[in-house]
C-alpha cells in the first residue's frame, strides 16, 4: 500500500509536468485530485503498519520513504522521459543510508523523551 501512495505522490506532483497545456489552476486542480487519493491510501497504511504490525512512526517514514525514492526515480524515467543522473544516484544513495539508519535502529538510549503535559524550562 506504502509503495501505491509513493507512485500517486509523484504523479500528483510531477505529472502536470507532461501536462503543460493545462493552466495553472487547472493543474493544481489536477494535482490535488491525485494527492486525495493518494491520502485515501496512506491514511490505512500508516494506520495497518502502527496498529497491526507495531511500527514506530519512524520506520512507517523510512519506509514511506524508500517507497518515495523508487517511485519518484522510476517516474521521472519511464514517465518523465528524463535521464537519471550520477548525482541523483549519489543524493538520494545518501538518503537511502538515512533509512536504513532508522530501520536498523534503535539502539541505546531515547535521544528525547517529549510528554505531553510537560513544561521546558528554557532559562
Amino acid at each position: 500500500m506504502s509503495a501505491l501512495t509513493a507512485l500517486l505522490r509523484r504523479r500528483g506532483r510531477y505529472l502536470h509536468l507532461k501536462l503543460d497545456k493545462l493552466s495553472m489552476p487547472l493543474a493544481i486542480l489536477f494535482s490535488w485530485l491525485i494527492a486525495g487519493g493518494e491520502y485515501v491510501l496512506q491514511v490505512p497504511a500508516n494506520r495497518i503498519g502502527a496498529y497491526k504490525a507495531g511500527l514506530a512512526p519512524a520506520v512507517l517514514r523510512g519506509i514511506a520513504e524508500l517507497a518515495s525514492i523508487v517511485a519518484f526515480l522510476t517516474f521521472q524515467a519511464l514517465v518523465l522521459n528524463r535521464p537519471i543522473l550520477s548525482n541523483h544516484i549519489i543524493g538520494f544513495g545518501i538518503v537511502f543510508v538515512g533509512v536504513l539508519v532508522v530501520l536498523g535502529g534503535p539502539w541505546g538510549a531515547p535521544v528525547s523523551t517529549a510528554e505531553r503535559n510537560s513544561v521546558v524550562d528554557l532559562h
